[in-house]
């Protein structure tokens, strides 16, 4: 079980894409507006500056902000960069009063609001606002994936997720929570765990009381109860209730484990795993017990252990009646119903109910 943390993977703080894409030619903005304007009135896909344009204007890159050191090749450039360190925003919204340093990102800004969407995708007809988004909505089309990390080889649609893919190996977490000083490679990451202290966006299963930070954690949760499992295994046909969980595993079969332990180099196929592993290093156990002080490097089994002390027993066996405290224990014990046995000796074939079983046979039988 995991930590109540949202994975890595999935998430990043901005559409990285998108803000990539609209301020990547800040100097060279009425170009780029003439492109649009020009793109609206033919309905052709907008097209990106040459490699050569792009290469001379940072190669007469001569005036420089004495404040940060950036450097711009013309003048009025710098002007307009320099609102970011004054905090001025010249350019008002007339709906809602938002200020922006530029023409261009007030007129992407401004069509949230008039609701016009003049960039076409050329494959599904979905319109878009802006032509960063759909260049990078086309990808899902196309399959491409342009930029590469340099470390472990994975690829990615957009740049703003090799940004936030990179904190991975670099352990860059430049977020902290005031409240309780845990870090976070990503704001949204933060946001989501700051719940845990305000109570603000809780949401309760009904079935068993777990507490989850998203509602999209209590949809995947519920799966648990109505033994939903629609993401099969196409290599092994194991089942699993989401399908970030199946990814997971299927690194088992590819061998892929991306995630490193800067510490003795042991490598796991998940960023949770890598974390769980890393307190073993560290010594750290975040989680006490209200009521008898002992302390848990995982959420998941201080909350297990508290139900030691309330008595509770949320998983219920669907055969008898039995209840138990962990849901590891119920999967076992509803073997003994089920009659399932999936834990097969790769010497002998023969199968077992229980791991510990397998490893019990493995040592006695072949091991001698």
């Amino acid at each position: 079980m995991r930590d109540l943390e949202p994975c890595r993977m999935k998430h990043t703080e901005d559409t990285g894409e998108q803000t990539e894409l609209i301020g990547e030619h800040e100097e060279i903005e009425e170009l780029s507006e003439a492109e649009e304007q020009n793109h609206v009135k033919t309905g052709e896909k907008p097209q990106s500056f040459s490699q050569e344009v792009l290469k001379k204007i940072s190669a007469k890159k001569t005036f420089t902000c004495t404040l940060c050191g950036k450097s711009f090749a013309y003048k009025n450039s710098l002007n307009v960069h320099i609102r970011v360190h004054t905090g001025e925003k010249r350019y008002k919204c007339s709906h809602c009063d938002k200020g922006f340093n530029w023409t261009g990102h007030l007129k992407a800004h401004e069509r949230i609001h008039t609701g016009e969407k003049p960039y076409k995708c050329s494959n599904c007809d979905k319109r878009f606002g802006r032509p960063g988004i759909l260049k990078a909505h086309e990808r899902t089309h196309t399959g491409e994936k342009p930029h590469t990390c340099d470390q472990c080889g994975k690829c990615f649609a957009q740049k703003g997720q090799l940004t936030a893919h990179m904190k991975i190996h670099t352990g860059e977490k430049p977020f902290t929570c005031d409240q309780c000083g845990k870090r976070f490679a990503h704001s949204a990451h933060l946001k989501v765990h700051m719940n845990i202290h305000t109570r603000e966006n809780i949401c309760m299963c009904d079935q068993c009381g777990k507490m989850c930070l998203r509602a999209s954690d209590l949809k995947m949760h519920l799966k648990v109860h109505t033994k939903e499992k629609p993401h099969p295994c196409y290599l092994c046909g194991k089942s699993f209730s989401c399908l970030r969980n199946l990814k997971v595993h299927q690194k088992i079969h590819t061998g892929v484990r991306e995630y490193m332990c800067f510490e003795c180099e042991k490598t796991f196929i998940s960023a949770n795993n890598l974390k769980l592993h890393e307190r073993s290093h560290t010594g750290e156990k975040p989680y006490k017990c209200s009521d008898c002080d002992k302390r848990f490097s995982c959420s998941e089994n201080l909350k297990i252990h508290e139900r030691i002390h309330t008595g509770e027993k949320p998983f219920k066996c669907s055969h008898c009646e039995k209840r138990f405290s962990d849901s590891r224990d119920l999967k076992r014990h509803e073997r003994i119903h089920t009659g399932e046995k999936p834990y097969q000796c790769t010497a002998c074939g023969k199968c077992f109910k229980q791991s510990s079983s397998l490893r019990c046979h493995t040592k006695n039988v072949h091991c001698k």
